[in-house]
């Protein structure tokens, strides 16, 4: 068998558990160019190197990271971005929604009310906007502005493709959990504007479209249509 066809052509996908809040950091890497984005890198950088590495031992080739997207700014959703962004010699862009950059900025303050240390983050490379369409590699992304759990918290929905195995798949970070959604008691949240851009942002999509939380395991769209209790 020769080297190239050993070399894995679909999509990979890596959900690594980081921080004490065990936040779902994902490698999201195409196949073909091996250009990847990190969602949410949370907390523990070196984990989230070392799941790198390991694909890119199964993909013989090193990764090209192109982009740090962030669902919203709450810390143990962007404590490791900074780390992330100067090991890879400031290559990746951080993607951060407008209304949440206050938020980002108090990066510091929220860890140590929360009972941890953090640093200053960086500045944001590139603002996401509603309905904005996104490439990396051939994984085709939409940002879908969600607010409630915070005032810029997004959904990034990442589209199927057959041709590399990727499943339709929106990444909800903290406005929809299997069985349950986000907080609106914390820092810009409002239950109102939570359930009400769950309803019109991701109960429209398609039933079978998977459903990956910033925190806990993955569900899907239509198993929450039919029976999360806070959207009955």
């Amino acid at each position: 068998m020769s080297t190239s066809s050993a070399i894995p052509s679909r999509f990979i996908q890596k959900t690594v558990r980081v921080g004490e809040l065990l936040c779902n950091c994902q490698i999201l890497v195409c196949p073909l160019t091996h250009e990847a984005v990190i969602v949410d890198p949370g907390d523990e950088p070196e984990e989230i190197l070392e799941q790198i590495k390991i694909i890119e031992a199964k993909l013989q080739a090193p990764l090209k990271i192109k982009a740090l997207f962030h669902t919203h700014a709450h810390f143990d959703h962007i404590g490791a971005t900074r780390a992330m962004k100067e090991h890879f010699q400031s290559v990746p862009k951080i993607f951060l929604h407008q209304a949440d950059e206050q938020i980002y900025l108090m990066l510091k303050q929220q860890a140590i009310m929360f009972g941890f240390t953090g640093s200053d983050p960086l500045p944001v490379d590139q603002y996401f906007e509603d309905n904005q369409k996104l490439k990396v590699g051939s994984i085709k992304f939409t940002i879908l502005h969600t607010p409630g759990h915070s005032p810029g918290g997004v959904c990034i929905r990442m589209h199927s493709d057959s041709t590399i195995a990727i499943p339709e798949t929106v990444f909800t970070g903290d406005t929809l959990f299997k069985g349950s959604i986000g907080r609106s008691d914390i820092m810009g949240g409002n239950e109102h504007t939570l359930v009400h851009s769950i309803k019109t942002r991701l109960m429209v999509l398609d039933p079978s479209t998977i459903a990956w939380p910033g925190h806990g395991m993955a569900t899907t769209i239509g198993a929450e249509a039919r029976s999360n209790p806070f959207l009955q």
